[in-house]
């Protein structure tokens, strides 16, 4: 870390490590300092290019690698949840999905326990575990290597399971999408996996939260063209909706849909 963060700006990084994303009035009760002295060292973090910056806080800026399983969870909890209750309800009973590597579709398999003469096929083991004591679900998880840091399953034979399907729905997460509508990932083996379940599926969910469009990762996953559906938080700017919108993509915002 450089030399010119101060001890107070250190133990800022430190609680960002932990939670991801931190609020100016919880820094300021946590550190007990005025709410000013925190907004002024998270824009000197910023400026030395370690957090970024959102309404009312920040959070860690991105590198090579995704944040923890644990901080990702936390982050933008509640409208991660929201996002989740919307797209399960999009999500018929009688079919076929797809759920992928995520926080946040992770989050949508808890809204689906209730669904009826379901089939999910999923390389997440989170989402199996949640999915599976549901008697209107029939749950299939994909073989291959499981990662220690989320309990996703990745790898060559975990693509081949994928291909072997063609279902109603896919509903997936991503973690950075830019401004040209491409959306990233950071495990080029969880990437392929990702796009064999767009490729395999009829419609196209992303169930993502609007910090994603502030964020980078360095592995290009797909394109808006390939997303039917975009349920988001109304974090996302009216200018990438209509954005959107020209390629053909239905945006849904929390309890709103825009048109």
């Amino acid at each position: 870390m450089p030399a010119e963060v101060s001890r107070r700006q250190r133990s800022i990084m430190g609680f960002l490590r932990e939670h991801g994303s931190v609020q100016v009035d919880v820094l300021s009760a946590h550190l007990q300092v005025t709410p000013q002295t925190i907004r002024r060292d998270l824009n000197k973090l910023y400026k030395l290019a370690l957090v970024q910056r959102v309404h009312g806080g920040a959070v860690i800026k991105d590198s090579v690698e995704n944040l923890g399983y644990g901080a990702r969870k936390i982050l933008m909890a509640a409208e991660k949840s929201e996002i989740a209750r919307i797209t399960a309800g999009i999500i018929p009973d009688n079919s076929s999905m797809y759920i992928n590597i995520g926080t946040t579709t992770e989050r949508v398999a808890e809204f689906l326990v209730d669904h009826s003469d379901m089939l999910v096929i999923t390389n997440n083991i989170n989402v199996a575990s949640t999915l599976w004591p549901s008697h209107g679900v029939e749950v299939m998880i994909a073989g291959g290597t499981v990662r220690q840091s989320d309990g996703g399953i990745v790898g060559s034979s975990t693509e081949e399971f994928i291909n072997k399907f063609k279902l109603d729905y896919a509903v997936i997460g991503c973690s950075a999408i830019d401004d040209t509508g491409e959306f990233y990932d950071y495990d080029l083996r969880e990437v392929h996996v990702t796009q064999s379940m767009i490729r395999h599926a009829r419609s196209v969910i992303m169930a993502t939260d609007s910090t994603k469009l502030e964020r980078s990762a360095s592995v290009i996953v797909g394109n808006l063209a390939d997303i039917d559906t975009l349920v988001i938080d109304d974090g996302i700017s009216d200018r990438f909706v209509e954005f959107c919108h020209q390629n053909d993509v239905q945006v849904i915002i929390t309890n709103t849909v825009k048109r």
